[in-house]
């Protein structure tokens, strides 16, 4: 379910610029098909109106119907994937007044401009002005209706109007809906009779959290080198770019960077987990849960683990996640309380006789270059076919790489790049639960082919250690 095939759904729909009864069950019925996981909602919401530019002429009544087609998508994707949410406030507290939100309206439109303030002035005011469930279509169609009345002949003038419309719809979905309880489809599946290699390929392909290679982000490969060599191949950073308001903003992202600024990087240091982190880390193992990568590694564990506790239902499985990741433990016995975890160890990294441990984080890794504390210094370079170096570029999924980090050296570590946090976790979860302390998986990217060798290292008997990959091999 990619990006490309929503965009061509919408240009159909925006085509001829009519929705009527009929198409608009065709589109709900394709979104209740398709089935998009919570983390991908506002990215076709958003879609939706990037897409809809492209329809924008000279005609102020094309556009408006324009606006109309839009209102169409947005309403289909309200009603099959959403849900009302409760009011924050009481209802004595908050006082729904149609009167108001067309006067809110109309004032975000008077400059066709949405900063920062008008957003926390939006979410002030949903917060006042809750709408009930009778009114949620009203309130979110009223914006276009009344950001019809501000359409013009001017191209310029209507794309900076689909941005307002597309900043109050966000705001008004991010405060007063939800996304619907997510279960994941499986299409036609042997997850008893599959490998560990095919069930790998298959999460890679339910990941449609992931971010795309030179549209969401860029990165800078520069020089190569091998493993054994320490000078400096990459002046620059590796991430040119990363559309952080879009990606960072998702729940799956948003919650595992709440995560990053837990811990104390130097092993044998005593970590102390607060009730904060520890809410922290339990939203993250929530929202991560509402994705299909980790419901597919649940079913896939269910079947395939060494030990027989893996638990069937959702809260116990994510009870298991819990230990296993974030559960506390001695990675060096100092005397202290335990200094380590499988999270911090293998997504935030950790400082050990004076090297990098860990740290196989691509999002980590962009936050911590981005600060200052990171410096890139080239790429591994893979093996590929018949022993000849295979081609490395910026839409490679996995890297080889050395770094520094606060002054510290890390010589080989592979990371991937653009993949969702839930990925990454169920790759790790279902090795860890299922595999072996070495496992050989092939993954088909799109555009390239890896082979690779996932390691799986356990610690106090029954937690994760460390949990990594290595290239041993890559294809284009």
């Amino acid at each position: 379910m990619s990006d490309i095939v929503f965009d061509k759904f919408y240009r159909s729909i925006y085509a001829d610029l009519k929705v009527d009864l009929e198409e608009s069950a065709a589109i709900a019925t394709k979104f209740r098909t398709l089935n998009p996981p919570p983390d991908k909602l506002f990215t076709l919401r958003a879609r939706a109106f990037r897409i809809g530019i492209e329809f924008l002429t000279e005609d102020k009544d094309n556009n408006i119907s324009l606006l109309r087609a839009i209102s169409a998508v947005i309403n289909a994707i309200e009603t099959t994937c959403m849900v009302p949410k409760e009011p924050k406030l009481s209802k004595e507290s908050s006082v729904f007044d149609e009167g108001q939100v067309e006067t809110m309206y109309r004032k975000i439109f008077a400059d066709l401009l949405v900063d920062r303030d008008e957003i926390d002035e939006l979410t002030e005011f949903y917060e006042l002005n809750h709408p009930p469930k009778d009114k949620l279509r009203w309130t979110r169609s009223s914006s276009f209706r009344i950001g019809s009345e501000f359409v013009s002949e001017n191209k310029t003038t209507n794309i900076a109007l689909l941005r307002c419309i597309n900043a109050i719809v966000h705001s008004f979905e991010t405060n007063c809906l939800a996304p619907k309880v997510y279960k994941l489809d499986v299409e036609p599946f042997d997850i008893k009779g599959s490998s560990l290699s095919q069930a790998v390929q298959y999460l890679w392909d339910l990941d449609v959290n992931r971010a795309t290679a030179n549209r969401d982000y860029v990165i800078d490969v520069q020089g190569g080198k091998k493993p054994y060599q320490k000078h400096d191949s990459a002046p620059r950073p590796l991430f040119t770019r990363v559309d952080t308001r879009t990606l960072f903003r998702r729940p799956t992202y948003r919650s595992f960077i709440a995560l990053l600024d837990n811990y104390s990087a130097q092993t044998g240091e005593s970590e102390k987990v607060t009730s904060n982190e520890r809410r922290e880390n339990q939203q993250f193992i929530d929202a991560v849960m509402q994705t299909g990568p980790m419901q597919f590694c649940h079913s896939y564990c269910r079947v395939h683990a060494k030990s027989k506790d893996v638990p069937s239902d959702i809260g116990g499985f994510k009870k298991l996640l819990h230990r296993i990741w974030f559960d506390l433990y001695y990675r060096e016995r100092n005397g202290g309380k335990p200094d380590s975890s499988g999270f911090e160890h293998v997504f935030v990294g950790e400082i050990r006789d004076e090297k990098v441990s860990g740290f196989h984080n691509w999002i980590r890794f962009y936050l911590e270059e981005q600060k200052g504390n990171v410096d890139y210094r080239g790429y591994i370079k893979p093996r590929g076919r018949n022993n000849h170096t295979a081609e490395t570029d910026g839409d490679d999924n996995i890297l080889t790489l050395q770094f520094t980090w606060n002054g510290y050296e890390k010589f080989v570590g592979t990371n991937f790049i653009g993949v969702s946090p839930e990925f990454e976790l169920a790759l790790y979860t279902m090795c860890f639960l299922t595999g072996e302390g070495s496992n050989d998986v092939d993954i088909d990217t799109g555009t390239d082919k890896f082979q690779l060798d996932v390691k799986v290292h356990t610690i106090a008997r029954d937690k994760i250690g460390t949990t990594y990959v290595e290239a041993t091999g890559h294809y284009e």
